[in-house]
């Protein structure tokens, strides 16, 4: 190599010294590898349609239209899938006026409201991602002690987890193609449903509304629209696995929207088509004596095993992945403690440390045995976060500040009834747990307000908020009639030459500018040169 060319890599930048399609930076005599970026397909709409077409679509929704009915079964998906959709839609509003970072809800959030905010919302919203992987290798356990019920549970449990996490290790991009074949494997399954025809009668006696005779469990005591609907909604809880990956994606103001927003639709279709599928393959009876219907009534049993199987690991896989992203950037903003290992990447973009201290919660998870008693409370972190986004974009379009200008613009009527749907949704779950949930954050706020460290390059929406507040303050006040006796406030202008001017009058400028009211002293030599100094 000669010392020309010698001399230009030294001076260009990392940039311009990719080499083998941009796989790896040259600097010096040290070579990194690139980060891995990902898509539209891959890094969003794959994640997040895998998430909601859970193992409740194989286990609950034939259960759903056995309780409501065809008409009813559709009201619940329609309802709560508008409420998700509703929440994508704000999400993909705000992500495309904001340059968002790592850590999805967790960096809208806090770019509108503040790191407290962020935090506050970021950190329940990590647990609940944690705790949910300990979740699904659950279902997995039960769907797999199905097929081999001698098999000793706790094993069942250790071994899927050590796979999951041996996937996430290696890297993103090969958990994201694991998910394909898993995605392939959930086609085939719900292709296998639909030939199921052609080995069991057709039911001719469809029920359009359903008699909510509740499940084996009560013994079919009874139940209502709302405990049906309430057991539904968490199969539409996974909108965020996409927008968990922002850190990641290539161009996240396009991929989240479009992503998020076709996976929702998608998964729309396909479960409302499955209710009329069901109705015509099974009676009332059989919807809700056995939560297996769709395995015994499908042609090929072992694909919708195969199936309900994989739904639940690449639940469980998408979460592993997007938790330690959240989790690095609290990390990242001084949220949390150890912040910069949290906040550590490898040679590849992979945020490890994140990883290894996921899953020591989750192993703890594991080894807890039952997640049951807890498993409302990550329901509703989750729907406080949609709240929140919800929220954020309310407060940014009644500011109607210059600065939001979103590509994607939707109507203030849609933010609405989404953050209302959020919170609406928690109570009827399980108003308990749902008190409880806003109590975790608002403490958190609080405890985060009162930490020193917390700034942001970026700034937030707060001081446009009071501004907006203070100038339609001034507004209502310049209507009202006026009434100084009552209203006035003292605004002091105290000249003094020296400070023993102000010593001595100090009780008197004291007791008539107290409570509210403000000091001005005009201080001055004899140079004339003016110095002012305001006293609140």
């Amino acid at each position: 190599m000669t010392n020309e060319n010698q001399q230009q890599i030294d001076t260009d930048p990392p940039s311009k010294l990719k080499e083998d399609g941009g796989d790896s930076i040259v600097t010096g005599v040290k070579t990194s590898v690139t980060p891995m970026k990902f898509g539209t397909f891959q890094g969003v709409f794959t994640p997040t349609l895998l998430t909601i077409l859970g193992v409740i679509m194989y286990i609950r929704a034939p259960w759903v239209v056995g309780n409501a009915g065809v008409l009813g079964a559709i009201g619940i998906i329609t309802l709560a899938t508008l409420i998700t959709l509703f929440t994508s839609l704000s999400m993909s509003s705000i992500v495309t006026n904001i340059r968002i970072k790592a850590g999805g809800a967790f960096s809208i959030i806090a770019q509108s409201l503040g790191l407290e905010a962020g935090g506050a919302i970021g950190i329940p919203l990590y647990l609940a991602q944690a705790l949910a992987v300990a979740m699904y290798v659950f279902g997995f356990r039960e769907g797999w002690l199905w097929i081999f019920p001698d098999h000793p549970a706790l094993l069942v449990d250790l071994i899927t987890f050590s796979l999951i996490f041996a996937i996430a290790g290696i890297s993103t991009d090969f958990a994201f193609k694991i998910q394909y074949a898993v995605l392939a494997i959930i086609f085939l399954s719900i292709v296998s449903i639909c030939l199921g025809f052609l080995k069991h009668p057709v039911n001719l006696e469809i029920q359009w509304f359903g008699e909510y005779r509740g499940s084996s469990e009560n013994g079919f005591s009874g139940s209502n629209f709302w405990i049906v609907f309430a057991v539904y909604f968490p199969a539409v809880t996974g909108i965020m696995a996409g927008a968990n990956m922002s850190g990641d994606l290539k161009d996240p103001r396009r991929s989240i929207p479009i992503g998020t927003l076709v996976a929702v639709v998608l998964s729309y279709f396909i479960y409302v088509g499955l209710v009329i599928l069901v109705a015509y393959l099974a009676t009332p009876e059989e919807l809700l004596s056995t939560y297996n219907i769709l395995i015994d009534k499908s042609y090929f049993a072992p694909l919708v095993i195969a199936g309900l199987l994989g739904a639940t690991f690449s639940s469980a896989l998408s979460s592993l992945v997007g938790a330690p992203r959240i989790l690095q950037a609290l990390g990242q903003n001084n949220i949390l403690f150890m912040n910069q290992k949290l906040a550590q990447t490898d040679r590849k973009g992979e945020p490890k440390i994140a990883l290894y201290f996921t899953t020591l919660i989750v192993l703890i998870s594991l080894l807890l045995r039952d997640l049951n008693a807890i498993a409302p409370l990550l329901t509703m972190f989750f729907l406080i976060t949609y709240a929140m986004i919800n929220v954020v974009v309310l407060i940014e379009q009644g500011l109607g500040q210059i600065s939001f200008r979103p590509t994607l613009k939707v109507p203030m009527l849609i933010p609405l009834i989404g953050a209302i749907g959020c919170f609406f949704v928690m109570f009827i779950i399980n108003s308990t747990f749902g008190l409880v949930a806003i109590g975790l954050v608002l403490t958190m706020y609080i405890y985060l307000s009162r930490q020193k460290n917390l700034e942001s390059e970026e700034g937030d929406t707060r001081s446009g908020m009071f501004n907006s507040l203070a100038e339609w303050s001034a507004k209502v006040v310049s209507k009202l009639p006026e009434a100084s006796e009552r209203s006035w406030q003292p605004n002091l202008l105290v000249p003094a030459q020296s400070v023993n001017d102000v010593v001595r009058c100090y009780k008197s400028l004291y007791n008539l500018s107290r409570p509210k009211g403000s000091v001005k002293i005009l201080a001055f030599d004899t140079g004339n040169k003016v110095l002012a100094r305001e006293d609140d």
